[in-house]
């Protein structure tokens, strides 16, 4: 989704399964069409050379993010050993920033495995709003977390800074929709350019490739 009006117009669409077709056909994706190189490096978690950090910028409130996430899933679970893969929630607008928190607040309390498709599938399957507290709370609590660790744990400095350092990087990457990937703080790609989700992910596989190579 466009962080103006939060919806991707290509994914999915005969242009952009065309593009894709065509780079598979002549030999890899193309730089500019499937995937951007930064000009400036975003930072990463791990140090140069230890392995290859891939990131999912998501919200939890967007379609493309929820229909994605079942084939990610399958995907972080086969990537080689020196492949580390995270989450992290983008925060365009204050709205988005509550989906910061639900997913950080999980994080602090060791929750986002057994809680995070939980929140997608309140979204957009049950058609639930969590978008004030108590409602976030109590679908927490219905879900077995203590109500208080978590309400703490979403109010924290902790969850504040991480938020914001999320933030920051989704800048440097220059994101400005979700679903996106982001490969070693020098590539992005998404469905969007990729062609489909499918196709995002065999792009990312192309790009960690180019990263082992340090190209």
């Amino acid at each position: 989704m466009k962080r103006r009006d939060f919806s991707i117009h290509l994914a999915g669409t005969g242009l952009g399964l065309a593009l894709a077709g065509t780079a598979h056909a002549q030999g890899g994706p193309v730089e500019g069409t499937h995937y951007v190189r930064l000009q400036t490096a975003a930072p990463t978690s791990i140090p140069e050379g230890k392995k290859v950090e891939v990131v999912k910028f998501f919200w939890y409130e967007c379609g493309h993010c929820f229909n994605f996430e079942p084939q990610l899933e399958a995907w972080s679970k086969r990537v080689p050993a020196d492949v580390a893969f995270r989450r992290v929630p983008v925060g365009f607008t204050a709205r988005h920033q509550i989906g910061q928190k639900i997913f950080y607040a999980l994080e602090e309390m060791g929750q986002v495995g057994a809680v995070h498709r939980k929140v997608f599938n309140a979204i957009h399957v049950q058609g639930k709003r969590l978008l004030a507290e108590k409602d976030i709370v109590d679908f927490m609590v219905a879900n077995g977390l203590d109500g208080t660790q978590f309400t703490n744990a979403f109010r924290s400095f902790s969850v504040a800074t991480k938020a914001n350092r999320a933030k920051q990087l989704a800048d440097a990457y220059k994101i400005d929709g979700v679903p996106a990937l982001g490969i070693q703080g020098r590539y992005y790609t998404s469905g969007a350019l990729a062609g489909g989700h499918d196709r995002a992910l065999a792009v990312t596989d192309y790009l960690i490739g180019r990263a082992r190579q340090g190209a």
